[in-house]
């Protein structure tokens, strides 16, 4: 029977497993080959995004199989199963962008129901690509199992005359190919050389952003995050996170334990530090609505507001996720962080200790200019901004880490849809101080509210980043650099401003106050609104349709159900 560590008659497997009334079940755990004590010991799903659609998630086939090896060695019986993944970079810049934030939501909820339906103790869950990772933090938040995070890892550069590359590189070069700047051969060598191994994209784009999140928050283990996805060593960092997730379970230790309002502020506070993706906004209140913890997009930018720039990652700084690995990984930048007085050191982890336990062994180094100390940030206020005003009264967001230009005041000139913004991009039909509005691409409109990578990154490749902006309801990509600013709310599908603006409207951005109005009277507003009319949707059936009927506003993570406030009966006490 199970180890006395164990008590298996207070654990959801004893469904599947105990008492003559599961012998049918058990006869199928016979079929795979379990031997009777494996049968009788906790249950424990190893969930993984492994799959064939980029290099992001190619590696966690090989990283389960040692997941699977910690838990067995200390009295678990792991059961692996994948769900699916969309990745962005392939998604990116066509209508296959829709079921991307789609996708985070229908892998919390293929994990939700395998776990549910095949009553499993706890988890391990990998992830590899942007929406995975803050989907499974998400679910093992849900389902409030004891559980290890795990992300499988970055890519390592690509180096063509010089210099090391990321994706960044490529869809910028597709925007020197459109202006002139390069032509076809330099093209396709830029593409052919900047992607040179498994993992996901290496700068502090959106999955390196929210591994940082989860060793922050608290749920992986210290220094998981940041060792490239090729590297042989990261087997030992998921081997112990299932030998960890058994002694999580010895202690009942869960993840509702482990996040925190206050470890939420530790989370927001490292992706401020770190100059990370403005997707953050979105995900970490839809985590923490998981919790039942009230925590939205005006929450995270007070944290973003006082915390100091000292990350000097991609796209807005020199270095990359291999770069930062070298140096220390997270523990390094949360040290300086917790020295510096910005980080709450009494949060609880999945190691059992504390975020000022875990750190007390680590020095920060000096001969290394990754990171700096607090005394001495790259900027004084975090790499990311919120924003609010009259075009944004349920708030927005902007990334800022290496901008000079943080004041912009032109003319709207309104799509609405990324098509025929990028079409005018190609074109070069778009002037200098114009702002370039993309609307009807929030998470109702889109619906799925499609990241904005293409259109800014052919900006940004024509010379025009520093010179003109960009406003969205939808998002952008860990990955856009220049003054783009993205999550406008309330979005244009429902009514909101963004909606109402006409070609040559004035609107003002401005980062260092935080505001983004357009230079209109409430009574001017208010006829519009009076005048504007919902569009129908392209979308009448099937998944995006349905998301579309469920999701709210990107202030509170775009989130589709009631969270834990809704709960009756955690799924961990069943």
């Amino acid at each position: 029977m199970t180890s006395s560590r164990f008590d298996k008659s207070r654990l959801p497997s004893r469904h599947t497993t105990e008492g003559p009334d599961r012998a049918p079940h058990r006869s199928f755990y016979y079929a795979m080959g379990l031997t009777t004590e494996e049968i009788h010991q906790p249950f424990i799903g190893v969930a993984t995004t492994w799959n064939e659609a980029a290099p992001c998630n190619i590696t966690l086939g090989r990283q389960a199989q040692a997941a699977k090896r910690g838990v067995s060695k200390n009295g678990g019986t792991p059961r692996e199963f994948t769900t699916i993944t969309v990745t962005d970079g392939i998604a990116m810049g066509h209508q296959g962008m829709k079921a991307s934030l789609i996708s985070r939501e229908a892998i919390a909820d293929t994990v939700e129901l395998t776990m549910r339906g095949h009553s499993y103790d706890g988890m391990v869950c990998l992830a590899g690509c942007d929406k995975t990772l803050p989907a499974m933090m998400m679910v093992m938040l849900r389902l409030n199992v004891p559980s290890v995070f795990v992300y499988g890892g970055s890519i390592l550069p690509g180096r063509y005359k010089g210099r090391d590359l990321t994706v960044q590189d490529v869809f910028e070069a597709v925007g020197q190919h459109s202006g002139g700047h390069i032509d076809a051969d330099e093209l396709d060598r830029v593409e052919r050389h900047a992607c040179p191994s498994g993992g996901a994209c290496g700068g502090q784009f959106t999955a390196n952003t929210m591994a940082c999140v989860s060793e922050a928050i608290g749920l992986a283990l210290p220094h998981s995050a940041m060792a490239p996805a090729p590297y042989e060593s990261r087997d030992a960092y998921v081997e112990a996170a299932g030998f960890q997730v058994m002694e999580l379970l010895a202690k009942n230790l869960r993840p509702r334990d482990i996040v925190t309002r206050k470890s939420l502020e530790n989370a927001a506070t490292v992706v401020a530090a770190s100059g990370g993706s403005t997707n953050a906004g979105l995900h970490l209140p839809a985590m923490a609505h998981e919790a039942g913890i009230d925590f939205d997009l005006f929450d995270v930018a007070e944290v973003f507001k006082r915390t100091p720039y000292i990350a000097d990652l991609k796209p807005g700084g020199k270095y990359i996720a291999k770069d930062l690995y070298e140096v220390g990984g997270v523990p390094v930048l949360m040290k300086a962080l917790l020295e510096g007085g910005y980080l709450h050191g009494d949060c609880m982890t999945v190691t059992g200790k504390t975020i000022a336990e875990n750190l007390a062994e680590i020095d920060f180094p000096t001969d290394q200019d990754v990171i700096r100390l607090t005394s001495d940030p790259i900027t004084p206020t975090g790499g990311v901004v919120g924003l609010k005003g009259n075009l944004a009264p349920e708030g927005a967001i902007v990334k800022v880490a290496g901008m000079k230009r943080l004041v912009h005041k032109g003319p709207a000139r309104v799509f609405d849809c990324e098509e025929d913004a990028m079409a005018a991009v190609q074109s070069r039909n778009y002037k200098e101080d114009e702002v370039i509005v993309i609307r009807y691409e929030g998470p109702k409109g889109g619906p799925g509210m499609r990241e904005m990578l293409s259109t800014t990154s052919a900006i940004y490749g024509q010379g025009m980043g520093e010179k003109v902006a960009l406003i969205t309801d939808g998002r952008f990509s860990g990955a856009t650099r220049g003054f783009c600013i993205g999550h406008v709310g309330p979005e244009a599908a429902v009514g909101g401003p963004i909606g109402l603006l006409e070609d040559g409207d004035i609107v003002v951005i401005d980062a260092v106050e935080g505001r983004l109005d357009v230079e209109l009277s409430d009574a001017e507003l208010e006829k519009r609104r009076q005048a504007w009319k919902a569009r129908q949707s392209d979308y009448g059936s099937g998944s995006i349709w349905k998301y579309a009927q469920t999701v709210g506003s990107a202030q509170k993570g775009a989130v589709t159900h009631p969270g834990a406030k809704g709960e009756v009966k955690c799924y961990a006490d069943i």
